[in-house]
């Protein structure tokens, strides 16, 4: 009787079935995490417009939550506005990254697998007005493993609080202090006077399209490069 061999690629089928899965695995939750941001920045929405009809201000400066889509939505107040943006594939963390000499990581290789969640800074005005050259900027993103684990690369209040892989999991409550972290942060990140230099010059073909739009480029920080703060992680 012949001996029936294993089929020559069944180890190669089994590798995929399992990657793929893991990963399946961890855009669920990442999903999961974006649902949680839209949630909070919804009921933080409407409680600002009780909060806002209480104090009484002098100008109406309102706050809006708007969703674009599964992967994308935006927090407007004030002159600012925060784009939200979930990213559609996985990723896994660098090998020089700090985060990959962490024992929580050594211990399940697979926990270094992330869904990207990206923070982005506009001015509102360069939506209302058209304006195309304006700049945005990334001000944080949020890295979801499969455990829904999570750690943040970014600027100030959002850099320096959210590095402990181990023990930061995703909550409605965790999420709450995120955006009010990306709030403080974007209302604290001024417009500042562009260069002398740079638009003293100006093109006809500029200055007539000026009638519809205002196409000196606007932003917050000209020439700003986004500089994770990245510290060790046990």
């Amino acid at each position: 009787m012949t001996k029936k061999t294993s089929h020559p690629h069944q180890e190669l089928f089994q590798e995929v079935i399992e990657k793929s899965s893991m990963k399946q695995e961890v855009f669920k939750a990442t999903q999961e995490t974006f649902n949680f941001f839209k949630t909070v920045s919804e009921e933080m929405a409407a409680e600002y417009a009780n909060t806002a009809k209480k104090l009484k201000a002098e100008k109406e400066v309102p706050m809006e939550m708007e969703n674009h889509g599964n992967f994308e939505f935006s927090l407007k107040f004030g002159g600012d506005i925060l784009f939200f943006v979930m990213h559609s594939n996985i990723f896994e963390i660098p090998r020089d990254h700090n985060v990959m000499r962490s024992t929580y990581i050594k211990e399940d290789k697979e926990r270094s697998y992330c869904g990207i969640i990206h923070i982005y800074n506009f001015l509102s005005d360069s939506f209302k007005y058209n304006r195309m050259n304006d700049l945005g900027y990334l001000i944080g993103r949020v890295l979801i493993n499969k455990e829904q684990h999570y750690f943040i690369e970014g600027k100030s209040e959002l850099g320096f609080l959210y590095k402990n892989f181990r023990h930061s999991i995703i909550t409605p409550e965790s999420v709450d202090k995120i955006i009010s972290a990306a709030i403080r942060y974007t209302i604290g990140f001024d417009l500042l006077t562009p260069p002398y230099d740079q638009v003293k010059l100006v093109s006809v073909e500029a200055m007539k399209n000026m009638l519809d739009t205002i196409a000196f480029k606007t932003g917050k920080r000209l020439g700003f490069k986004f500089y994770p703060d990245q510290d060790e992680e046990a």
